[in-house]
């Protein structure tokens, strides 16, 4: 593919390397020309010297025959310029990365449509989704970045006293946008039957929406949740995020930010949340407010160093589980060997965004459920498909298979057997291992 990046920043370099390496013909654009010619040395991609947003820069980088352009700089309204000009002189396919909530979240108008761009992308707000589902079920299962993180796959070990413990599948009332995709049984797993019982000890893993992946788990797991005490150091936009994303009776968040009118401002933004305008990185400030009680400590400053630091001594301190959110990738190997649980990268998730764009194959493998019994596929119907215009009740569907979830532009829901399969949906679909070759003569003809 012809691939047009716009802004050689942490984001765009990111994003060469990966489609460079993977065989793309990969255009850089930028205003630095010191920049261009260190990314030049390092990866094999053409660079080009000029302002993105120019429509004669766009055409000397080959827009008119481009399959993708990315625009990646730094500035949300360069960004929606140069993604909107490129669709104007031929680009196939534009996507704007954008930082501010008032673009992605579309207050207003929807700026990708207005505009003619295919996708706005904010990986910020992607990686507050993605740690707020790994706090909500340390042991939840990554279904990548479906749908902007709206479906989740988690597990449960179903307890005694459990409503559903021994009740056949198809006569148990599972809240609405929920599926059973899959029933762990000592050391056997299958996909279940509409006469399955799921049974005490068993781990069922579900897959839903969701705002009603709780709601599903207290039909399996009905015991209270323990209350989860979460430290969030950052009050940047994806520490907003991240506290709108756990808002709820099941955690407690205290964000800290050193910025007296930002603190302030959160704390009338954020009435769930204790807002402390202070630094949890200071060993003082820690003691004093006994941090180290805290359950998880998520360090997403706009300071690398910084968050890999008071992460590190969150994890020394006593704190079980410490996050921290790195740009650049010089620091990722070295997290590990300082204690850190997990990190996350927004230049990472940025780059499996644009490149779930380019995928041209009907069928592709997300994960694999219960070490292997059962594989979750993203599938993409074509008009020519045997199951394309038909609605769920009347496809035939491989043995042991689901269609979890419909993705049909910005919309996505967990379908009943009305839905009807169109040409351009994605779709979440569970099945054994091997299933992709049956999936893709049903959807993609």
């Amino acid at each position: 593919m012809n691939i047009i990046i716009a802004g050689a920043g942490q984001v765009g370099r990111y994003a060469a390397e990966v489609l460079g390496t993977g065989g793309h013909n990969v255009t850089v654009i930028d205003l630095r020309g010191s920049v261009l010619a260190a990314l030049g040395d390092s990866v094999d991609v053409r660079t080009l010297q000029g302002n993105c947003a120019h429509a004669d820069v766009i055409q000397e980088a080959g827009a008119e025959d481009c399959d993708l352009f990315v625009a990646a700089t730094d500035g949300d309204e360069l960004n929606l310029l140069s993604a909107a000009v490129a669709k104007g002189v031929g680009a196939k396919k534009c996507l704007a990365r954008v930082h501010h909530s008032a673009f992605f979240e579309q207050r207003g108008l929807n700026y990708g449509r207005h505009l003619g761009i295919d996708q706005l992308i904010c990986p910020e707000y992607l990686t507050a989704l993605a740690i707020a589902r790994m706090l909500r079920n340390p042991g939840a299962i990554a279904v990548e970045d479906f749908a902007r993180g709206r479906i989740e796959l988690q597990q449960f070990m179903v307890e005694v006293g459990a409503p559903a413990a021994g009740i056949p599948l198809a006569d148990m009332k599972l809240p609405g946008g929920i599926r059973l995709a899959v029933i762990e049984r000592d050391t056997f797993a299958f996909i279940p039957a509409g006469d399955t019982k799921p049974a005490v000890g068993d781990v069922v893993y579900l897959i839903g929406e969701t705002g009603v992946i709780e709601q599903g788990r207290k039909q399996f797991h009905p015991g209270k949740a323990k209350r989860k005490h979460v430290v969030v150091m950052g009050g940047a936009l994806m520490g907003v995020w991240l506290c709108r994303a756990l808002k709820g009776r099941s955690f407690s968040v205290r964000l800290f930010e050193t910025d007296p009118g930002r603190a302030q401002e959160l704390a009338h933004k954020l009435d769930h949340v204790t807002v402390i305008q202070a630094d949890p990185a200071d060993p003082d400030v820690f003691e004093e407010e006994n941090i180290a009680a805290a359950d998880a400590f998520v360090a997403l400053t706009r300071d690398d160093e910084h968050n890999i630091l008071g992460a590190a001594q969150a994890k020394s301190l006593g704190i079980a589980r410490t996050i921290a959110v790195v740009e650049r990738p010089t620091y990722m190997h070295l997290l590990r060997h300082v204690g850190i649980d997990q990190a996350f990268s927004p230049r990472q998730v940025a780059a499996r965004e644009i490149q779930s764009l380019i995928e041209t194959r009907p069928v592709r493998c997300l994960a694999s459920i219960a070490e292997g019994a059962a594989d979750v596929y993203e599938v993409r119907p074509t008009a020519n498909g045997r199951a394309t215009n038909e609605a769920l009740k009347d496809i035939k569907m491989p043995a042991h298979s689901m269609i979890a979830a419909i993705q049909r532009g910005e919309k996505v829901k967990v379908p009943g057997a009305n839905d009807t399969i169109r040409a351009g949906d994605t779709l979440i679909a569970i099945g054994p291992h091997g299933i992709d070759k049956e999936f893709r003569r049903l959807f993609a003809g």
